[in-house]
């Protein structure tokens, strides 16, 4: 079961980002291992394929991954309720519409960052997911796209979405140019305007607001929560998850669960041994490892080890091998 609005609240302190092909189950397993408190939010998955797809596949997760959202991509009011309503009875903390990617397939579909240009069609399709869920309903949005301004556009938008019953949204501080620019151009090359974003807050100081968008270290995640109730880290926490997980809990002033990234690897093994004995590939964990060392001795070789061996181990005994050899590098005497 989900938790109450007051925990996952809490947990939207900070929070990791939704991203694709990254934040599956494997992922989220290792991220909630470094932080017991940081909020997770599930790869965006669309309204219809909830509907009519392999829900067991696209929806299943470990109760230990709460508190623990599921991001929808749609735009049609109807199919995102009862998304909603099937994501909820899962067991999620929270549905969160997608309002911020602003990949050609989100474009063609009439979702994503797109939907900044019909706030109004954003506001039908929250308020049916209101009413349809008994667990809160979130949005993540850009601050603008295209030609739009975002001084104009961003408190237009955040004002529809409090009249729509919306309590809690993320704001990634960069426009989406949905024309000229790649999904992966449209997270680096839009100026961020933290400025904006941290105006919103205090324009709207009912309204429970993250920032995200080139937060790459705790300390700036710190200097945020300053201004904002919230932080969303995406590639950061991915490439650099000791970093910004590793130390998360001090957050919420408690003392993490490792002392060190060396022993965050050693708790994994346990569980990838599980995972290996149900029959899974290594790969499918340690792809979501990779940057656990980094910046520190032995990370090029822990991710050397796992890059070439993950794949091609056959077994659970060759996998364990692997998986032992590149430990053995950062726990190697400088």
């Amino acid at each position: 079961m989900g938790g109450e609005r007051s925990d996952i609240v809490t947990a939207a302190r900070l929070s990791v980002a939704p991203m694709m092909d990254w934040t599956d189950p494997a992922c989220r397993g290792f991220h909630r291992l470094l932080s017991r408190r940081a909020l997770l939010y599930t790869e965006m998955v669309t309204a219809p394929a909830v509907i009519h797809g392999d829900r067991a596949r696209l929806l299943d997760f470990d109760a230990t991954q709460h508190p623990l959202a599921l991001q929808l991509g749609g735009s049609e009011p109807a199919q995102l309720a009862e998304a909603t309503r099937i994501g909820a009875d899962w067991g999620y903390d929270e549905i969160n519409l997608n309002v911020g990617c602003p990949s050609d397939r989100v474009q063609s579909g009439c979702f994503g960052a797109v939907l900044m240009t019909r706030p109004e069609l954003v506001a039908e399709c929250v308020s049916a997911m209101i009413a349809a869920s008994p667990v809160e309903i979130t949005v993540k949005c850009r601050i603008g796209v295209d030609e739009q301004d975002p001084e104009a556009v961003l408190p237009d938008f955040l004002r529809r979405m409090r009249d729509a019953g919306i309590r809690r949204i993320a704001i990634h501080a960069r426009k989406a140019w949905l024309q000229g620019l790649s999904p992966r151009e449209n997270r680096e090359i839009p100026p961020l305007d933290y400025p904006l974003v941290h105006r919103m807050k205090a324009e709207f100081p009912d309204l429970h607001l993250s920032v995200n968008g080139g937060i790459a270290s705790l300390a700036q995640v710190r200097e945020h929560l300053g201004a904002m109730d919230g932080v969303m880290v995406g590639r950061a926490a991915y490439h650099q998850p000791w970093d910004i997980l590793g130390e998360a809990d001090r957050l919420w002033g408690e003392t993490p669960p490792f002392a060190d990234p060396v022993e965050a690897a050693g708790a994994m093994r346990p569980r990838i041994a599980a995972h290996l004995a149900q029959g899974g590939r290594l790969h499918q964990i340690t792809r979501h490892m990779l940057g656990l060392f980094h910046g520190r001795p032995g990370a090029r070789g822990w991710r050397r080890r796992l890059s070439e061996g993950a794949s091609r181990a056959t077994d659970s005994a060759s996998a364990l091998a692997v998986y032992d050899a590149a430990l053995a590098e950062v726990m190697a005497p400088a």
